[in-house]
């Protein structure tokens, strides 16, 4: 009897430890990704130092750029107009603000900004806008989420106190206009820190009606991916699929304008007609972004290299 309980015990411990070894990798893995430590420090900076709530960082070329977003009526956005102005000062934006699911009201108003279906989460408007404005495109379009910041609604805000006015003032247009298309995340997780990169959203099947008609292959796809079948070019799905959540990046309109329009229309089309919910069409554009706009199907820079390119934190 004294033998059994001893065994009994003797798992109940195992069990308890193994559990606990679970949690502390689950509790490591959110740390990573919601940048905890570093949040606390700059939290903790902001106070001891007094610091301005959004300081100005090393923008390194001024030139016409536009913030584009979509956002629900009910969410705040005053913050872009009220840090970053339309002005002529280095860290202006224009801004392009769809709403999403507008009021009748709030649809009388002429200059409102919307979209054609309230669906693929934030890829609507990017579409959107991208089509709406195709020949006069500024030198450097950045697309955001309507939130600014906070730990837990902005966890994925690649910048301090996850501040995305912290982030557009430290953006590195030189480096946009260089690159082509950056990823204003730089953190690996989530995203880039399985291997190999498998991704579960971009199906084989969503691949093919992404792209299909479109100016095929993807941009950064050599000619032996592609193959003729009954007229139509299909491009053969990346074995690999990798990027860094969530949908925030950068591109210049060099790099947007490599593909025609009617491209842009067919991915936009792409969305209204899929059978796929609202979640999961935007889950599949926001691991094809870096695709559409010329990268190699796993896109996940350096993390260290990345903050000095993307944000001048070197």
């Amino acid at each position: 009897m004294k033998g059994g309980l001893r065994i009994a015990g003797f798992c109940v411990v195992c069990v308890l430890v193994f559990a606990l070894y679970l949690l502390e990798a689950h509790l490591q893995d959110l740390c990573n990704q919601y940048r905890a430590g570093a949040y606390m420090i700059d939290w903790l900076d902001r106070i001891h130092n007094g610091a301005a709530s959004n300081p100005v960082g090393g923008v390194t070329t001024q030139g016409d750029k536009v913030i584009v977003m979509a956002r629900l009526e009910e969410e705040p956005t005053d913050w872009v107009e009220q840090h970053l102005p339309e002005s002529f000062h280095l860290n202006s934006w224009q801004r392009a603000i769809y709403i999403v699911n507008p009021s009748h009201e709030t649809r009388q108003n002429a200059d409102t900004l919307t979209i054609p279906l309230n669906k693929g989460h934030e890829s609507m408007a990017y579409f959107t806008y991208i089509i709406n404005n195709y020949h006069n495109l500024p030198s450097t379009i950045a697309f955001l989420h309507a939130h600014r910041a906070g730990f837990l609604m902005a966890w994925h805000v690649d910048a301090p106190l996850h501040d995305n006015v912290i982030a557009m003032r430290n953006l590195q247009l030189d480096f946009v206009q260089q690159n082509g298309y950056v990823n204003l995340r730089c953190n690996w997780n989530p995203g880039c820190n399985g291997s190999p990169h498998y991704n579960g959203h971009v199906t084989e099947q969503a691949w093919q009606d992404v792209f299909e008609d479109t100016s095929t292959p993807p941009l950064n796809l050599s000619s032996p991916t592609q193959q003729e079948i009954a007229g139509r070019t299909y491009i053969r799905k990346p074995v690999e699929i990798g990027a860094a959540c969530c949908a925030q990046f950068a591109v210049s309109r060099d790099q947007v304008r490599r593909r025609p329009l009617e491209d842009y229309i067919k991915f936009r089309q792409w969305i209204l007609d899929t059978e796929l919910s609202d979640a999961s069409s935007g889950r599949v554009m926001e691991y094809l972004w870096h695709i559409i706009f010329g990268m190699q199907g796993v896109y996940c820079p350096d993390e260290q290299l990345c903050y000095c390119q993307v944000y001048g934190r070197c």
